[in-house]
């Protein structure tokens, strides 16, 4: 096994290369959010067989994950990087050809696996940093998350300007050029990725057994951490997918401009990672989570009411209405860009946590934590249809949001009200101090 004392500036290249990598994958993972729409018009597809498209691609890059971390931790993330960016090239490109609903459902799961980059890229980057600087390391690399906006910018004028044509070797313009272009962008990517980075890869858990690798996962903060994640990245995920329609649905805006709307809220979400990152390493990812749940409350809870006013009824038997408020285009998507800072700051700091407590088991842990937020992001997509289908309210996209937020953040109170009780037994029950400690 490589020890931490060869990394050298290898650890530049792997983080290099490693963020690049996971950017674009990321896009390609999240690509039917823009794609979906365009799609659901040519084939006709209801808004709960549209969710279900990023739902599929979503569950394959989810479940994946736990395994990948592993095999990342005994073999390195050199080897299960390469194989991820050439074999997804190949559902990609194929995207571009299916022609009915079921064929789509069965290419966005095999394209979904692009998602499980992201548990490789943890431990990779996790075995080449310190621990003091595994937070901003981890953080710059979970940035890649951006990757949900390409296509928000790139999907739009690319299918209206390209809609009816025809390319070298056939290949059709308007959406289905798209996934073309990915898949040699993946292929481009993989052959940079074998030229610049380390050949000579660090494997922490080369000479450890899957058992002991999996030892860490009895222990209840482990699921604690993964339902932070489902809260700060599975929500995330549904958002980058769901906010286009959203937005065409809701404000009568076009495509271009839904997807330059979604970006307002992928860009904070994901480039705030490393700031977060910093702040973890500086005040704690504790701090930082308290931070991140208490704005995604506050967010969510306005936008799950975006509309409303208060109606009295009086004695006579008559109403009236009060107070009456509405959020106009451009206050919802502040709202929704000061939510997605919220989950950039958050995402960084769930995963501070985990080289800390687990500093031998980075992959396991992390693939578990990041396969359960993962797991998020392919039940809220459906959830969210079928919340706005049972209640008529498109706007129950931020109630199920909001709920996840305050279970996580509740869970996370009482564990450390309980672990200061143990600290301060004599102080366990109290609600203020003594009066002469208070003096």
């Amino acid at each position: 096994m490589t020890t931490q004392a060869n990394v050298g500036q290898g650890a530049g290249r792997v983080l290099t290369m490693s963020t690049i990598a996971f950017t674009l994958m990321f896009a390609v993972w999240l690509m039917f959010g823009i794609l979906g729409v365009p799609i659901q018009a040519e084939l006709g597809l209801t808004d709960v067989e549209l969710s279900w498209i990023s739902a599929f691609a979503v569950l394959n890059g989810s479940i994946w994950r736990l395994p990948a971390g592993i095999l990342t931790d005994r073999i390195g993330g050199r080897k299960v990087t390469l194989a991820m960016l050439f074999v997804v090239a190949v559902p990609a490109y194929l995207v571009s050809l299916a022609d009915n609903y079921g064929m789509l459902l069965f290419l966005a799961f095999l394209v979904g696996f692009a998602g499980n980059l992201f548990s490789v890229g943890t431990a990779w980057n996790a075995a080449w940093f310190g621990r003091e600087r595994q937070g901003l390391a981890l953080g710059v690399f979970g940035a890649g998350n951006v990757g949900a906006s390409v296509t928000k910018f790139i999907g739009p004028p690319l299918i209206a300007a390209t809609s009816g044509a025809t390319f070298f070797l056939g290949i059709q313009g308007g959406w289905r050029l798209v996934p073309v272009i990915y898949a040699v962008l993946l292929v481009l990517v993989g052959i940079a990725t074998w030229i610049v980075v380390p050949r000579q890869d660090l494997t922490p858990g080369s000479s450890k057994s899957i058992r002991e690798m999996l030892q860490p996962l009895r222990h209840v903060r482990v699921w604690r951490f993964s339902l932070y994640y489902v809260a700060v990245f599975g929500a995330y995920v549904a958002l980058s997918a769901w906010l286009p329609k959203y937005y065409v649905d809701n404000f009568d805006v076009t495509l271009a401009v839904a997807g330059l709307l979604t970006a307002t809220f992928i860009f904070p979400a994901s480039l705030l990672r490393p700031v977060g990152g910093w702040m973890a390493d500086r005040w704690g990812a504790r701090r930082v989570m308290y931070l991140t749940f208490g704005l995604m409350l506050l967010t969510s809870g306005i936008l799950m009411m975006p509309n409303g006013h208060i109606v009295i009824s009086h004695a006579d038997g008559s109403t009236s209405e009060h107070l009456a408020y509405h959020l106009p285009l451009w206050a919802f998507a502040v709202l929704v860009f000061l939510l997605g800072c919220a989950m950039g700051f958050g995402k960084a700091a769930v995963f501070k946590h985990i080289p800390e407590y687990f500093p031998d088991n980075v992959g396991s842990v992390g693939g578990l934590v990041g396969m359960l937020g993962g797991l998020g992001g392919f039940f809220l997509p459906p959830l969210f249809a079928y919340t706005k289908q049972w209640s008529g309210f498109p706007t129950s996209t931020f109630f199920v949001i909001f709920i996840v937020t305050a279970v996580c953040g509740i869970w996370m109170h009482l564990t450390v009200v309980r672990m200061l009780g143990a600290l301060s037994p004599d102080l366990a029950g109290a609600i203020e101090l003594p009066i002469e400690e208070a003096a």
